[in-house]
């Protein structure tokens, strides 16, 4: 298990980025973490990795302190960054070099995800593009089989085809032991992928749950005539109509829209906060 518990942080000469933030992450989940670029989405991650400290508050990592980045932490965690950069090597070496520092690493795995991704294991990493070398980095952290894998932004560079693939391949990786946690601001690509969605905004943590609730509770219509407004949680123009997340009064499970669901916490995070909260009285 993740924990964060009362963190505070700011950067140098900053106003306060985290205060008081508290937020936890169970094995067996993938977490979407959404939110505008700015957001605080990267700092975050790098918190729960010990790559910053808070000033005050405590990050655990399976019991770990975060910050003393102890090697048992280390070799169960793999961090993709959002910016990068790759030796001039054969993937072969970096993979000989860098395999060693995690105990469960799998060359059979390495080599599927390699092939599901369609590169080639005897290439160079300064051969690859940009989108290659994000699905090496991809493959690479998932053969580590560590138990907790963070991704910042890491459709960035995808093509379409390549988007599909990490969907694909992500829902496979994950068992009970792994904790997921994918950052973006890109809510589309998360969509029939995650477990979770947190999204964070000027620091604070202002939705947190999962999908199972969400579907339950919320409904996402594509043309919200006839809806009762007092149903309507949130609405925007689509193509001459208006489009929004309302109340699910039906009771029946529905598809979660990512993006629509996004939008409306971003303008209206209070009432679908308020409807979660009061739901349980309303039927």
């Amino acid at each position: 298990m993740i924990a964060l518990k009362n963190i505070h942080f700011r950067y140098k000469k900053g106003k306060p980025l985290f205060e008081n933030l508290n937020l936890t992450l169970e094995p067996g989940f993938i977490y979407g973490l959404l939110g505008k670029n700015g957001a605080g989405k990267s700092s975050l991650l790098k918190h729960i990795a010990g790559l910053l400290y808070p000033d005050s508050g405590q990050c655990t990592v399976f019991g770990f302190d975060a910050t003393a980045r102890k090697p048992a932490m280390l070799e169960d965690i793999y961090l993709i960054p959002e910016e990068f950069s790759l030796p001039p090597i054969s993937l072969h070496n970096y993979v000989k070099t860098n395999g060693v520092f995690y105990s469960r690493f799998s060359y059979n795995q390495l080599q599927a995800y390699l092939a599901e991704f369609e590169l080639p294991e005897n290439a160079k990493l300064s051969t690859l593009s940009y989108g290659q070398k994000k699905k090496f980095l991809i493959a690479f952290g998932l053969a580590t089989n560590a138990r907790l894998l963070i991704m910042d932004e890491p459709t960035n560079g995808l093509d379409i085809p390549s988007k599909s693939q990490f969907r694909k391949i992500m829902v496979s990786a994950l068992d009970e032991e792994k904790v997921i946690v994918i950052s973006t601001h890109q809510v589309r690509d998360l969509e029939n992928l995650i477990d979770n969605v947190v999204v964070l905004e000027n620091g604070s943590i202002i939705f947190n749950h999962n999908i199972g609730e969400i579907s339950e509770k919320l409904a996402f219509e594509y043309d919200l005539a006839g809806v009762p407004a007092d149903e309507v949680l949130y609405a925007e123009d689509l193509q001459g109509r208006k489009a929004g997340v309302v109340k699910n009064i039906s009771g029946h499970d529905a598809r979660v829209d990512l993006e629509l669901l996004f939008n409306g916490i971003m303008k209206n995070a209070a009432a679908i906060n308020e409807h979660f909260a009061s739901y349980k009285y309303e039927y």
